[in-house]
This record gives structure tokens, C-alpha cells and sequence, in this order.
């Protein structure tokens, strides 16, 4: 069977937020528990362009896969995201190449599904008001996932660019702020969706019980949080990961307390309520693997429906 190939198009229709919610649920205990193989990711800096080329494998139960993805702070003014991907999905019984497919829609999607995840599992209940410091695109998954598991009152937008910061929150139904403090003093939620290799959020400003979503600076040298934010309970995607990538975390001399799949597993208790809570997400390679194999696999069965006969592999 020839590998199937699927445009950005393609993703976007095969991978709905409400499927890929348990799906990252569900990998993100197989990482706490040992169920996936999965290095550190391989770093080649491009310094022409101040960008990288990050390269990610992993071995699920049902997906062997690869991505291919690129970070490029020069990209918004080409007209194009600052972060672009390929995945590469094979038979882990037999190598086959299965699929390659548009990876840049499930970086996004995953990314904000895992943080939404994370919330879930550790902010109480009811209406909730978000800080978003970034205006990219993981500001917009961000403002999609966290409304599909709390009920979101206000979104403040915040970033570098205030005619971004406008854009931005007009497409989410947000509020521009003109500081990043402005956006972050009584949220309960915080996401950092940002570019920044310097601290762009202060720990004094947040809210006593606050949840920080921390996605951005997935290198050793690069900040997003202060040490005064990193004093906070600190939970990762991955505890390895994070003392190994994670600026934020190795800069600070932060301890991460647990992983979010210990705690969705119920193997480690969550904060207790009132704790303000770090969540530093690296964005780990079986959320790709899973997300790929969820596409593939949506895609047989549409195939299937419509009278092809391609197999699953």
C-alpha cells in the first residue's frame, strides 16, 4: 500500500479537539508510566534565521512517528507561522511508512489540548478569566481548548505587537491589554504562548491559586517565568524533559513536584486547592505520534465509508 500523504486541509478535518482531549489524556499517563520509548528531542540551531529544527521520535503501542519541526521568529512577517512541522507516521511492527502529513495544525492543536488537559486536572471548577501573554496561533488553540473544559468569562491578550495583541483578540473574543501585567493581575488561568527568551511573566502579579500554563522557551537558556513564578508548585509533561530543556525550570532551580500524567493517573495527588501551580509543558513527541496516528486512522475509516478498501497497516 502506497503511504498516504495529508495537507493541512486534510489534519484540520481529521482531528477534532473533542477526540484529540482523551486521546492526550490518555498519552500523557502512557509517558508517566513507562508505556512509551521516547529520547530527548535532537536541537539543530539555524542561526541565519536565529531559528531551529527541533526532531522528535517516538514509539507508542500502536504508532511509530517522527516530526520534523521548524521555529522561525521571522516567519509572521513572511506570512507564515513561526512554527512549521512534518510527521512522519510508521507500522511499529514493521517500519512501513504509513503516512506523512502537515504537522504544523497538530503542534498547535496538541499543544493547547495538553494544556487544557492539564487545567482540568487542577483548576476548580467554574467560570474562569484567562491571561493569554502571546497573540500567535497557540494563543488561538489556547482560547478554543480552555473553553472546551471551563467555562471562560474573559480572555485578556497580551504580546510584543499591539497590532497583533488587536487581531488576536478580536478572533478569540478577548480584551487587548497594553501590558503584560494588565492582562495577568486576577486571572486565574495564565498561558505563555510566547517567542520570549527573557522573563515576560513577573510572579508578583499572579493571583494567589492561579494555574500557569508555561508552554513557551523549550531551550536551556530561554525564560518565560521569573524565579519568583518558578518558586510555585512546578508540574511538567515531563520531569526528564524539563530538567534537561527548560530554561525556566533549570534557570531557576525550580524541583518539579510531579508529572500531569502521575496525577491523571492517580498514582501522585494533585495541589492542594489554593495553590498557585506552574505547568511547564515542552511538548512531548507522543503527542505527536498519537495526534498522527488519530489522522491516519480517522482517515481509513472515511475511506472506508466512502467504499475504499486501504488497510490499516
Amino acid at each position: 500500500m502506497t503511504a498516504l500523504h495529508f495537507d493541512d486541509a486534510d489534519v484540520r478535518r481529521l482531528l477534532p479537539l473533542e477526540t484529540l482531549l482523551p486521546a492526550m489524556r490518555r498519552a500523557l499517563v502512557d509517558l508517566s508510566a513507562g508505556r512509551v520509548v521516547q529520547p530527548l528531542r535532537t536541537v539543530v540551531d539555524i542561526p541565519a534565521e536565529q531559528g531551529f529544527l527541533f526532531m522528535k521520535p517516538a514509539l507508542t503501542a500502536d504508532a511509530l512517528a517522527t516530526k520534523l519541526i521548524t521555529l522561525m521568529p521571522g516567519n509572521p512577517a513572511r506570512g507564515l507561522p513561526t512554527l512549521l512541522a512534518t510527521i512522519v507516521l510508521m507500522d511499529p511492527s514493521t517500519g512501513r511508512t504509513l503516512a506523512t502529513m502537515d504537522g504544523t495544525w497538530i503542534t498547535e492543536l496538541r499543544t493547547a489540548a495538553v494544556s487544557a488537559v492539564a487545567a482540568d486536572a487542577i483548576v476548580p471548577p467554574g467560570p474562569k478569566v484567562v491571561a493569554m501573554l502571546g497573540s500567535g496561533a497557540l494563543a488561538r488553540t489556547h482560547a478554543l481548548a480552555l473553553r472546551a473544559v471551563r467555562p471562560v468569562s474573559a480572555i485578556r491578550v497580551w504580546s510584543r505587537d499591539p497590532a497583533n495583541v488587536a487581531r488576536c483578540a478580536a478572533e478569540i473574543g478577548g480584551l487587548a491589554c497594553a501590558s503584560a501585567e494588565e492582562a495577568v493581575r486576577g486571572a486565574d488561568i495564565v498561558c505563555t504562548v510566547t517567542n520570549a527568551t527573557e522573563p515576560v511573566l513577573k510572579g508578583a502579579w499572579l493571583k494567589p491559586g492561579a494555574f500557569v500554563a508555561a508552554v513557551g522557551a523549550p531551550r536551556p537558556a530561554w525564560r518565560e517565568l521569573d524565579d519568583d513564578a518558578m518558586r510555585h508548585a512546578v508540574i511538567a509533561d515531563s520531569r526528564h524533559s524539563a530538567e534537561h530543556e527548560a530554561g525556566d525550570v533549570i534557570l531557576s532551580g525550580a524541583r518539579v513536584a510531579a508529572e500531569i500524567g502521575e496525577i491523571l493517573a492517580g498514582t501522585v495527588a494533585p495541589p492542594s486547592p489554593g495553590t498557585t501551580v506552574v505547568f511547564k509543558a515542552l511538548g512531548q513527541a507522543v503527542e505527536d505520534a498519537v495526534s498522527a496516528r488519530l489522522v491516519y486512522d480517522a482517515a481509513i475509516a472515511e475511506r472506508a465509508r466512502a467504499g475504499g478498501v486501504p488497510g490499516r497497516g
